[in-house]
């Protein structure tokens, strides 16, 4: 078959070139000196620095954005998709003290669209940039007949690296440790299969309806960027891990299960965490579900992040020096909890 009709069968390849000839132009900002060679070869290339490192491990991890893409088609914006796709890899290898070294995207669609793929990358650059990640590959899939018109689908794998003995495996948290709790930027990549069902089936709203407790639009308010914590967990290890202290025992990524089902991820057997609601600021989008969506209390903190987009468990003689050094990174945190002794749990009160 030739590539006319190729063309005519749905796949452009002239088309899909043209679309990719950006992508060093686009790429550039996440370049960093261990990347060898350039997009587009059969493997992307990097050289660790092992020099770094004793015994270095390294962390990989993938994931995608969910139907947060609904709203990005519903809204017709495209640019904040990607970051979201690598702050919350970034945010998933943080949680064991590795620093990301490169990422790799996959897209695909029934048909390119050169802007929205222009879009998509811009936010998978501008993802990396801020997190001193490489994007040093993907792939970018046209499948005629597979997708909805106008829609597509993202996923993304990133490796970091971390020294054996930082690594955080939450081994050394002890009844007693205080828990502190990140502020999220909304729900960011969870939750919006049920968000939409409130939003859009029960409450009859338009992706681009104003919402008077929001001070935005509905669609504008569920397509804020979930937030990286990556470089303050560094900042933080740096600060609080020195030498032979452990003062940062344990992180949770708060994603898809909540409180719930991600706290225990990182806690011994014996211990419990106990999260105490009230201890933090509850963001306008999540008292809109709670009064307009019929849920348990119980759900709630098991399907959306509630205003929390990760967890530190911390030694209580550093908790508050903690807090008021992300504070002073312009993070909001609180402390919100504490570790007591138990089988394994997260209890919320």
């Amino acid at each position: 078959m030739d590539q006319k009709a190729y063309a005519r069968a749905g796949v452009d390849i002239h088309l899909g070139n043209q679309v990719k000839a950006a992508l060093p132009r686009l790429l550039a900002a996440t370049r960093r000196r261990e990347v060898l060679g350039q997009v587009g070869g059969f493997g992307g290339l990097f050289a660790l620095d092992t020099r770094k490192f004793k015994q270095p491990v390294l962390v990989s991890s993938m994931d995608g954005v969910g139907t947060k893409l609904k709203l990005a088609f519903a809204m017709d914006r495209h640019d904040t998709i990607g970051e979201d796709l690598v702050n919350h890899c970034v945010n998933d290898i943080a949680v064991l003290g590795a620093e990301p070294l490169f990422f790799l995207d996959y897209l695909g669609a029934g048909k390119l669209n050169q802007p929205v793929f222009t879009d998509i990358i811009k936010g998978f650059a501008r993802g990396c940039a801020a997190n001193h990640c490489a994007l040093i590959g993907g792939e970018t899939a046209q499948m005629p007949g597979f997708y909805q018109p106008g829609e597509y689908d993202l996923s993304g794998a990133i490796v970091g690296v971390v020294e054996r003995v930082r690594l955080l495996d939450g081994k050394a948290i002890r009844p007693g440790d205080a828990v502190i709790g990140l502020a999220s930027s909304g729900l960011h990549t969870n939750g919006y299969s049920l968000a939409r069902k409130i939003f859009f089936e029960q409450m009859k709203l338009a992706p681009r309806s104003p919402v008077p407790e929001l001070g935005n639009t509905i669609g504008d308010e569920l397509l804020k960027v979930h937030m990286s914590y990556g470089p303050l967990v560094q900042k933080l290890l740096r600060k609080f891990n020195r030498g032979s202290g452990l003062a940062l025992k344990g992180l949770a990524h708060i994603t898809g299960g909540g409180f719930v089902d991600n706290i225990p991820r990182v806690l011994p057997k014996n211990c419990d965490v106990i999260i105490r609601k009230g201890a933090w600021e509850i963001l306008p989008i999540f008292r809109l579900i709670q009064a307009q969506g019929g849920l348990p209390e119980d759900e709630l903190y098991q399907v959306f992040n509630m205003g929390i987009g990760m967890t530190l468990t911390v030694a209580p003689d550093k908790a508050e020096a903690m807090l008021t050094f992300i504070r002073a990174q312009k993070q909001a945190a609180w402390q919100i909890g504490e570790v007591v002794k138990g089988k394994g749990a997260a209890r919320i009160i």
